[in-house]
């Protein structure tokens, strides 16, 4: 028998150590950034707050670790086991003396709900971007509507529970149902197309759209943006219901109002006829009070005025009145007599002065004008030799010819 061993050189012989490292330094700068899905076994929170757990398939299995910063973060709000799938992401570290390799894992979730988690996300910031939600864009919602609007599955319980709602707190709204498919393919086409003919049909006053619980993927028809589009696009104030309360889908954000569910969107569209009916009587008995106070009072004013010396001696008001007029009249008198002598005498100096210098009254004591061609003559030297000329005199008027020039003696 012959025994064959493989020819090693000594000088290339390894300390385990100096092999982990080795295999340490080729392993984990190549798997920093991996994902990995799988089934929780062994797991076990630490009192440090760590988190240690292993990973499996059929086929193999990885050991893993959260650290507590990530842990509080992650497992804040779901509580995991074992048997639960999960979708993990982190980077493989050697721990060297144990020659062991694991995931470092920063972030974990439940596999399944991950992927629609992340396409909800998306699409949220995308319609936030855009102003979607905006407050601005947000519609009232009729306070007394009289024709209601529904956008769900007729074979469901939300139908059912919002007529019997609506039907026992006001009787007298109309219910129009338009029945969609609420969850599968085709679904979220069906929900945005009734809305859009609920829009052209214009005759309701307030639309509610949605759906009763259930999972994340049963309620996905209201996540997507073909209906969020519809519900931002509508005329028609919408409120969105889908789920339960702790269920929010973009329709929600869109919505003009979110109810928690779709009974609690019944109970928010319509006030309580007896409710109504009592408000209205409330209403009622205040204006009537205030209608008898104020008659009250009113009376007790005119019998106050009845009784007043102003209301009983009118007579002495009226005298007092026509005394008053009498001396405003006799001042008046006074005073227009006083401007008519003052513009007598300022007439009659003006006429004085016009007499002074009418010319009429200088040709009656003797004086003449000489005229030429219808112009005074001031000068004799306006006036060549056998020039023609009027005089006027007082009497009459003179015609003469130039016939020499003469001194004035």
């Amino acid at each position: 028998m012959y025994n064959f061993y493989p020819l090693i050189s000594k000088e290339r012989i390894l300390t385990v150590s100096e092999l982990t490292y080795q295999i340490k330094k080729f392993v984990e700068p190549n798997f920093q950034d991996i994902w990995l899905q799988g089934e929780i076994s062994n797991y076990k929170i630490h009192t440090s707050g760590h988190v240690y757990f292993t990973l499996k398939d059929e086929n193999a299995s990885i050991n893993a670790a959260i650290w507590k910063r990530y842990a509080d973060i992650y497992l804040k709000d779901y509580t995991y086991k074992d048997g639960d799938k999960v979708l993990v992401h982190g980077k493989i570290e050697i721990y060297e003396p144990r020659g062991e390799y694991k995931i470092i894992v920063d972030f974990i979730e439940p596999l399944g709900i991950g992927e629609l988690q992340i396409k909800f996300e998306m699409l949220k910031q995308k319609l936030a971007a855009e102003g979607l939600f905006d407050a601005k864009y947000k519609k009232p919602i009729p306070e007394y509507p009289s024709r209601i609007g529904i956008v769900t599955s007729p074979t469901g319980a939300a139908i059912r529970d919002m007529i019997n709602i609506i039907s026992r707190r006001f009787p007298a709204v109309e219910l129009i149902l338009y029945p969609v498919k609420v969850q599968g393919e085709g679904a979220a086409e069906e929900i945005a197309q009734a809305i859009r003919d609920f829009n052209f049909y214009g005759k309701v006053d307030v639309i509610i759209v949605g759906r009763g619980g259930g999972s994340i993927e049963d309620l996905w028809a209201f996540n997507e943006e073909i209906v969020a589009r519809a519900i931002f696009e509508s005329k028609i104030p919408i409120i969105s219901a889908v789920g339960h309360e702790i269920d929010y889908s973009i329709s929600d954000f869109v919505a003009d109002l979110r109810a928690p569910t779709p009974s609690a969107a019944a109970e928010l569209v319509v006030k309580n006829r007896d409710d109504v009916i009592e408000n209205i009587q409330n209403i009622w008995y205040t204006i009537h009070q205030l209608v008898t106070d104020k008659i009250k009072n009113a009376k007790k004013e005119v019998e106050h005025i009845v009784k007043s010396y102003a209301f009983n001696r009118p007579i002495d008001w009226i005298k007092q009145y026509t005394m008053r007029i009498d001396e405003l009249t006799r001042a008046l008198d006074i005073a227009m007599s006083h401007r008519f002598e003052l513009i007598k005498h300022n007439f009659e100096q003006w006429h004085k002065r016009f007499e002074s210098v009418n010319p009429e009254l200088a040709l009656k004591r003797g004086y003449a004008i000489v005229f030429k061609n219808g112009k005074i003559i001031h000068s004799k030297e306006e006036l060549k030799i056998e020039d023609e000329f009027n005089i006027k005199l007082s009497d009459g008027i003179i015609k003469g010819v130039v016939k020499g020039y003469g001194e004035e003696k």
